[in-house]
């Protein structure tokens, strides 16, 4: 075994203690337009900072933003990770967690990562359903839950076409028919397009949103490693956003070099595509920031190359300095190791401001970051289509006084009333915020 190995294991094996270097930026720092960007700070031992996952208390709940309230919409759930609204104003919620993935978590970092993942929550097993809430009285309350679908394998993105309900597994995207009430399916799934997973399948969530004509499909593929280590062979088709036609199930690479998209949503004004994104992860706690952005059709984004535009990544070889050379930097940096997952534009929302005009973005909260960063909602102001100013929080107070993870944010969703739906995949529940009475 060779020493930093040893080293690693050492380090780890108490616990999974906090160990490697401190931050020396604030979160807000690495925030905004222009975040700063250090010199990398690899060292011996990457920092390994967990927030231990330990449910909510008895009375407990995050703490919502002035003028704002929150209360659970749904509780006693199994990893509820992803929402969307039907028509109808049902709420369908992903319960899911990763597949088994064996290739993974071989070898040393494999081992880790385990470990990490599995203090931080997230080494329960996955449920494969989607479940339907309803909200008949509309009083914020679901007081009707159904399994809606099941036997699925690690599900996450959903969206509908007309009656065509679609559904990103780790593996494929299919379509079952759906007809408006239905509280199940139980028919069988029509496969649309393989999605890259199997034994290797680092970044497992694939999430799927409809052009606003409905004739494409755009689906997340995050990267099979953090910069390539696995090699560029298992990267294939992968740290993408790739762009399916309905009818044909024809494909083609969107847009690349991302490292692991998770939200995707249109930017009401514009029209625009965004999608909120996790950056690398090994090279101190302040890089690198996640993101959102706005994403071109056929642009390239860096990884595993370079990050924020033409920022090299030495770790990477062979280089490939012509792709770096095309490398388009991100609209809007939202603080490094945050976990940036959900995505929603406040179209639709009743809350009052200053969230009326901009995205919603559900933090899951770091593990590579000392201190902590993200574990909460945030809303990004937006004018003429584009990011403006700083960040408001909209939830906070996922970790308790020690540092402990009471929940963690994931999918975001506005539901038919107006109020701001949160899945929250420690704590089990989905949160519903609303204006404060």
């Amino acid at each position: 075994m060779r020493k930093p190995q040893l080293v690693f294991i050492i380090a780890l094996a108490g616990g999974l203690a906090a160990c490697g270097e401190t931050s020396s930026l604030q979160v807000s720092d690495g925030t905004g337009p222009s975040p700063k960007l250090p010199e990398p700070n690899k060292t011996l031992i990457p920092t390994v900072n967990i927030a231990p996952a330990i449910g909510w208390p008895e009375g407990k709940k995050p703490v919502a933003a002035t003028g704002t309230q929150v209360a659970a919409f749904a509780e006693g759930l199994d990893h509820p990770r992803w929402l969307y609204v039907l028509p109808n104003g049902d709420v369908l919620v992903a319960e899911t967690n990763a597949p088994p993935k064996p290739d993974d978590g071989s070898g040393i970092r494999g081992w880790v990562m385990g470990k990490v993942m599995g203090r931080a929550g997230a080494g329960v097993p996955s449920p494969n359903r989607i479940t339907l809430l309803r909200d008949k009285d509309h009083d914020g309350v679901a007081e009707t839950r159904t399994v809606f679908l099941e036997n699925l394998n690690s599900p996450f993105g959903m969206t509908l076409v007309g009656n065509d309900l679609y559904v990103a597994d780790t593996d494929r995207l299919l379509r079952f028919h759906y007809e408006n009430g239905e509280t199940a399916i139980k028919s069988q799934p029509i496969k649309v397009v393989d999605l890259p997973g199997g034994k290797l399948n680092h970044h497992w969530t694939k999430n799927v949103i409809a052009s606003k004509d409905g004739s494409k499909l755009y689906v997340t593929v995050g990267s099979n490693s953090n910069v390539g280590e696995n090699g560029m062979d298992q990267e294939e088709g992968r740290a993408a956003i790739w762009e399916v036609d309905r009818a044909t199930g024809n494909h083609r690479i969107f847009a690349s070099g991302i490292r692991n998209p998770n939200g995707l949503a249109w930017e009401p004004q514009s029209g625009t595509l965004w999608t909120a994104v996790n950056e690398r992860d090994e090279i101190g706690s302040d890089l690198v920031p996640d993101y959102i952005t706005s994403v071109k059709d056929g642009g390239f984004y860096g990884w595993p190359y370079s990050y924020y535009g033409q920022h090299v990544d030495i770790r990477v070889e062979p280089q490939k300095p012509d792709l770096v050379a095309k490398a388009i930097a991100p609209d809007y940096a939202v603080g490094p190791h945050t976990a940036s997952l959900g995505l929603t534009f406040a179209e639709g929302s009743k809350l009052p401001a200053p969230f009326t005009q901009g995205a919603f973005i559900g933090q899951h909260g770091s593990w590579n970051r000392k201190p902590h960063s993200g574990y909460k909602v945030i809303f990004v102001p937006f004018s003429a289509g584009k990011p403006t100013g700083q960040p408001v929080d909209v939830l906070t107070g996922f970790l308790n006084d020690e540092e402990k993870a009471m929940g963690r944010p994931v999918g975001v969703v506005i539901d038919q009333q107006g109020g701001l739906l949160v899945a929250d995949d420690v704590g089990n529940k989905v949160w519903r915020v609303s204006t404060a009475k």
